[in-house]
């Protein structure tokens, strides 16, 4: 029997990614990215938030807000395996669901309660992109959610950073101070879509009101250009 359940939008997201390209493929892999976790109006009461200032870290359930669609798969490819392999889309972290459900463990940096816009949560490591709504936040519980004896199937080891990334001339300074070692990192994780090597293409990527450019060459990835984005 096919059922439905009504859910809420809880939050948003306030993050440095106002599209899908260069975002992480974890949360957790970039710790110098920060966002903030912004309450609908309906849920902005500090009492909802007591005691989680107690936690390190957070888990965040949210919505593929990018990747609706009508149907679904039971296969899909999974970019880690370089796009060219079908798994079980159960046996993956693809967007592509019968529910567009996202889950991330982020770190929680700090909690302000009195903002113009209600309480924010301050958190680090998030992949998600700006304005994706958030259904739920429940705190991340080391004894329970710690498992270091895992197996993690085909993606058991962290891709990780895998480029040393390269500036040309000094554009580097101008990216703001407080920037720079989040998007070096988020470059050196390589944000191309996986079946691309090609060292004579320009990528370009939208972060933090910049749109910076850069090609890859070897395991180098070299910003040749950076400029304020257009609105």
């Amino acid at each position: 029997m096919s059922q439905t359940a009504q859910i809420h939008v809880i939050a948003h997201i306030d993050s440095e990614f106002p599209t899908k390209f260069g975002i992480p493929r974890q949360s957790g892999l970039v710790q110098a990215l920060e966002a903030r976790v912004v309450f609908e109006p309906e849920y902005r009461n500090p009492d909802a938030l007591r005691g989680l200032e107690g936690f390190s870290h957070l888990w965040l359930i949210w919505e593929f807000s990018q990747a609706r669609r009508e149907g679904w798969s039971p296969t899909v490819r999974p970019p880690r395996l370089g796009g060219n392999q079908r798994l079980g889309v159960f046996a993956t972290r693809s967007p592509f669901r019968p529910n567009p459900i996202g889950l991330s463990c982020v770190g929680l940096k700090g909690i302000d309660l009195y903002t113009p816009q209600g309480p924010v949560l301050y958190v680090i490591g998030a992949d998600l992109m700006d304005g994706t709504p958030i259904y739920d936040i429940k705190p991340y519980l080391p004894y329970a959610d710690a498992h270091p004896e895992a197996v993690g199937g085909f993606a058991s080891v962290p891709k990780g950073e895998s480029l040393e990334v390269e500036w040309e001339g000094e554009l580097w300074q101008r990216v703001p101070p407080e920037k720079r070692e989040a998007l070096r990192g988020v470059l050196a994780q390589d944000p191309r879509p996986a079946y691309q090597d090609d060292p004579q293409r320009i990528y370009g990527m939208a972060f933090g009101g910049l749109e910076v450019r850069f090609r890859v060459e070897g395991q180098r990835l070299i910003v040749v250009e950076v400029e304020r984005a257009k609105h």
